[in-house]
């Protein structure tokens, strides 16, 4: 009976994956996911894996196997987008084990594939992140967000255009990109195989540096240069998608062309009633009750239902209709300000600037303050920490609030830790 209480690889990789700050609770329907995507011998390769970024010589120590064959093995998974395979200028050359989302859950969907059953799979997914909900709530419903909304561009005016910062700009994430990869979008491809995906197009999901060089590499995303990227962007606007990206300021591996209906993240809007999901523009539309018709088109353009339309009384007894916000659930995506056809919508600043990470060290380091999973990223027992991952680590809890630094000491039980952060002016 001893053999039944040996893991499976799935559960392996199961305990492994929830060493990320997002988590993937363990479900049947996971490790069913899991098999679908691999088979059991590789689920336990890359649960011996490091959660940071390695060489083949780093994951050579951790597989106990040759650098040859090791090699095999991660160029096999890369080619299955399971694992990033990333290209350095200086020709050397990391693999990187993505979270499952943003990460080999949607890739597993970015195209057509013959390997994999995808309708099977897209049920699946759709049982795990959408019936049963603890995947989405714990991945959503954070204090540091994972992903940000940008501003539709085409709906600000000459005074918003002068507060808005380039990296709240698709078009400068798109124009400063050194690799674009464009994708089918992994939402509605799943939906589509349930028979419950929009009209939205489908190949319209962006990539960009070394994430997108990793997809295109393995045929998992086409290249495309800037201008047919900018097209996109306004194919994009004009089926009034939503554009979410990762939330930070620099390294931005992904924009997202969103639909309501179809999305993961706004649907978490939608059923959990609160915009913890994602961080919002620093945007909200305003609107001019007397110039409204109550027409609607706002209502029905809104990806998360922060419109509606109510009736009022006037003064000459006739019943009017107008369009009213809910503050609380707006993503000042600026859909709305598109949608309206009579000049009553435009967007002004939210009262208090919302913030982004600066990078992804910072909004992962936040995260694992946030759920005590701070000591997995620095204490990697698949992989000893390389100073300048240490010190990265390190500096993004110095650069945090008092409170945030106390808890990332607690968590450590250390007391070089807590002495840098009484120290640290």
């Amino acid at each position: 009976m001893a053999h039944s209480s040996i893991k499976s690889g799935f559960h392996q990789l199961s305990e492994r994956l929830n060493q990320f700050p997002q988590g993937a609770p363990p479900s049947e329907y996971l490790f069913k996911i899991l098999s679908v995507l691999m088979n059991e011998k590789e689920a336990r390769v890359m649960s011996a894996l490091p959660i940071k970024p390695f060489s083949i010589q780093t994951a050579s120590a951790a597989l106990r196997m040759s650098e040859e064959d090791t090699e095999k093995i991660l160029i096999e998974l890369a080619s299955r987008a399971l694992l990033m395979d990333i290209e350095s200028p200086d020709g050397s050359r990391t693999f990187v084990l993505p979270p499952p989302m943003a990460g080999f859950f949607e890739f597993s969907l970015m195209r057509l594939r013959s390997d994999i059953d995808q309708k099977l799979l897209s049920e699946l997914f759709y049982q795990y992140l959408n019936v049963e909900e603890d995947f989405v709530r714990d991945l959503f419903v954070s204090e540091t967000k994972l992903g940000r909304i940008f501003v539709n561009e085409q709906t600000l005016s000459t005074v918003n255009d002068l507060h808005i910062l380039d990296y709240e700009r698709t078009s400068e994430i798109i124009k400063k990109a050194s690799n674009i990869g464009i994708g089918m979008c992994y939402c509605r491809h799943k939906m589509n195989h349930l028979g419950k995906a929009c009209d939205a197009p489908l190949e319209i999901c962006m990539t960009f540096g070394t994430t997108a060089s990793s997809l295109i590499k393995y045929g998992h995303a086409r290249e495309v240069r800037v201008s047919e990227c900018m097209s996109l962007l306004e194919k994009a606007y004009d089926h009034n998608l939503v554009q979410i990206g990762e939330n930070e300021q620099e390294g931005l591996p992904f924009i997202c062309n969103c639909c309501g209906c179809c999305c993961e993240a706004l649907q978490a809007i939608k059923k959990f009633g609160t915009l913890n999901a994602i961080n919002t523009t620093n945007f909200l539309p305003e609107i001019k009750e007397a110039n409204c018709n109550g027409c609607g088109r706002c209502v029905l353009a809104c990806p998360v239902g922060a419109l509606k339309v109510v009736s009022e009384n006037a003064t000459n007894a006739k019943v009017l209709k107008k369009a009213r916000l809910d503050e609380e659930v707006c993503l000042g995506c600026g859909v709305c300000v598109r949608a309206c056809n009579c000049g009553t919508i435009k967007l002004k600043h939210r009262e208090k600037r919302v913030i982004t990470p600066v990078n992804s060290v910072h909004r992962i380091v936040l995260l694992s303050i946030e759920r005590g999973k701070l000591q997995n990223l620095i204490f990697d027992n698949q992989a000893l920490y390389s100073h300048r991952a240490m010190a990265a680590i390190l500096g993004a809890i110095l650069k945090m609030p008092p409170i945030k630094q106390i808890m990332a000491s607690e968590q450590m039980k250390s007391k070089y830790l807590a002495a840098l952060v009484r120290n640290y002016k």
